[in-house]
């Protein structure tokens, strides 16, 4: 039976389905090649003669968000100008062979150099492969398809915790960076053959001819707010005219907040845990596969609570959660059971705040604003991501204890909830509905 949240016509040779499928696909790579940092990090500063201390160690982590950031922002726009496929084909095929060649850095410094050039496809990814995908379900599914394809982010910071678990004691941290390889050799020739182009994309260019043949192949019509409107601006200046600048702000400040808790937690979580004389080296890549398994699962929960309260409610609450759990952790429990707790909560808020701002953004602009208003947040929200590792070395180099990162952490998602509550008062025209009968 065909999904409800697919457009179909009996007519279609391709599953409509398949487009989400294949985005998901090349998410999961993107977010291993973001986690794999964290996993390896205790060893690369056991590295012989690089000799990284916590800062530097954190700047080489903020290097790839850095590139991420630049990524984003221009990637939003060139989605919008360029189309969707092709962003996202070379974004995939750049950031993987810059992860691969990090296995072959001799030294600190070209290792930087190759995660901020990696951090470029990785940044200019998500924004495009979300702009695409939500043309290819209904308005009332695609919260539930945007955070479903948001969950291949932490699944593929699951595989780098498990292949960390097999691959690091036996073969050492280069082996993690050159599976990035696999994505060039075997994701990337399929979507080269069967990723379509937006059919949005091509009627605003007035290749009509050719978005009627991508809507006939794969069974889909375009929605009444899909079709791009006349005489109407686009680009980044038209976010900040009069009707979209408080939205625009607000959304990247929310995104900043979230995304200095994900990505410091990410980066520094193995390396907090191994401070910890309870557990052995494998206990650290433990607790790291328990945050992207709450990641995972908030993927699925925030999904459902999206459609059901609208991307915005179910924000706030998300991230709350986030701010709980991470404060729990300031406790020291004695425990591991309650650990792994917190960081499956703190897992379910993150990244489920995370994905449930990027469905409110995809609900909220038009479709001529849709790629270049998620490439705004996402990449102005890298920000935070540039931050969070530098903080967290600062912070490790001060001695400030562990506990310092944690308080950091939670602070960063209560801010992130009140930014979103400001945000839902102040978008309410256009967001007090459910996300299932959003207009943009």
């Amino acid at each position: 039976m065909t999904s409800p949240t697919l457009l179909t016509r009996p007519a279609s040779t391709r599953p409509a389905w398949l487009v989400p499928v294949l985005c998901w696909l090349i998410v999961v790579f993107d977010g291993y090649d973001l986690i794999v940092y964290g996993t390896t990090l205790p060893l690369l500063q056991e590295e012989p003669g690089w000799g990284l201390t916590a800062s530097a160690a954190g700047f080489i982590g903020s290097l790839a968000f850095a590139g991420m950031l630049v990524g984003a922002l221009a990637a939003g726009s060139l989605a919008d100008r360029l189309g969707r496929r092709r962003t996202i084909l070379w974004s995939t095929l750049w950031f993987s062979l810059f992860t691969g060649l990090c296995a072959f850095a001799p030294g600190p410094e070209v290792f930087g150099l190759f995660r901020f050039l990696a951090g470029l496809g990785l940044g200019g990814l998500v924004p495009s492969a979300n702009a695409l995908t939500a043309e290819f379900v209904k308005v009332r599914g695609r919260s539930a398809v945007a955070t479903f394809m948001m969950s291949g982010v932490p699944i593929g910071g699951c595989a780098a915790a498990l292949l960390g678990l097999w691959l690091l004691p036996a073969y050492g941290w280069r082996a993690m960076y050159a599976v990035a390889f696999l994505a060039v050799l075997v994701l990337l020739p399929l979507c080269v053959a069967v990723l379509p182009e937006s059919p949005v994309w091509l009627r605003a260019h007035g290749r009509v001819a050719e978005a009627e043949r991508v809507e006939s192949t794969y069974g889909i019509a375009p929605a009444a707010e899909d079709r791009p409107a006349e005489h109407a601006s686009s680009g980044l200046r038209a976010l900040f005219a009069v009707r979209w600048a408080a939205a625009t702000a607000l959304f990247a400040l929310a995104t900043v907040f979230t995304l200095f808790a994900w990505y410091g937690l990410g980066t520094w979580l193995p390396k907090l845990m191994a401070s910890d004389a309870r557990f052995d080296m494998g206990a650290p890549l433990s607790f790291l596969l328990a945050l992207n398994i709450g990641a995972v699962a908030g993927s699925f929960v925030t999904a459902w609570a999206g459609t059901r309260f609208g991307p915005l409610r179910s924000a706030i609450g998300a991230a709350a959660a986030a701010a709980v759990g991470l404060a729990f952790l300031l406790t020291y429990p004695s425990s591991t059971l309650p650990i792994y707790a917190a960081l499956i909560l703190a897992g379910v808020g993150t990244h489920g705040t995370q994905c449930l701002v990027i469905a409110a953004v995809a609900g909220h602009y038009p479709p001529r604003l849709r790629g270049t208003a998620l490439g705004f947040a996402l990449g102005t929200g890298r920000i935070g991501a540039v931050l969070a590792p530098q903080v967290g070395g600062w912070l490790l180099d001060a001695r400030l204890g562990v506990g310092s990162n944690f308080l950091a952490f939670s602070l960063a998602a209560a801010a992130a909830a009140v930014l979103l509550v400001v945000t839902a008062v102040t978008t309410r025209p256009a967001t007090r509905a459910p996300v299932a009968v959003l207009a943009h």
